[in-house]
């Protein structure tokens, strides 16, 4: 019973709005096709604390406490990808997340050992994204992070440090293994 009233005193203000998000979330969450992902749309459009033109949300995409997720334009998420706005997750413009991916932007609280950790608040850590960037397959981004502008982040990445502007990471946890260039035509 203390787990329930405590999540009701964390997000007291937001409950209907989680109530909405999962009740409804499920109906929207598998529809197939272009009426599938206009529906999708429009359904995230009145969620999310802001969505700036149409994007692309493919089937079976997960978004929880989407009342703290802000995404840019020209956006697309592949199927599976699960995003938890808890702590807030603002992604740009034209970035592409592939499928699977995870990014988190609250994480338990482990390092205090006086109690059990099931029985403590989650920190909220915000993940912000930058624009122009390739997010591949399976990649976890773990809270608290900066994605800088123009970056790719390889199938199976762990990425937790912040990474540059125009670096490509890949591995577990995520290094630099790359650089985008400007071409010169």
């Amino acid at each position: 019973m203390h787990t329930i009233y405590r999540f009701i005193r964390h997000y007291g203000r937001n409950l209907f709005h989680l109530w909405i998000e999962d009740f409804f979330g499920w109906i929207f969450r598998s529809l197939p096709g272009l009426s599938g992902m206009t529906l999708r749309w429009f359904f995230y459009r009145m969620l999310f604390k802001h969505l700036s033109s149409f994007c692309l949300i493919y089937p079976g995409v997960y978004f929880t406490h989407t009342y703290g997720i802000k995404v840019g334009r020209s956006f697309s998420i592949n199927s599976g990808a699960m995003i938890d706005g808890r702590g807030t997750v603002s992604i740009g413009d034209y970035v592409m997340i592939g499928p699977n991916v995870v990014i988190v932007s609250s994480d338990h609280d482990f390092k205090n050992v006086e109690g059990p950790m099931a029985k403590r608040n989650h920190v909220l850590n915000s993940v912000v994204i930058g624009d122009d960037v390739w997010i591949g397959a399976n990649v976890v981004i773990n809270s608290g992070l900066n994605i800088g502008n123009g970056v790719v982040i390889a199938a199976g990445a762990v990425v937790v440090d912040d990474v540059e502007d125009y670096t490509i990471v890949g591995g577990v946890p995520a290094k630099v293994i790359g650089e985008r260039v400007k071409s010169e035509c």
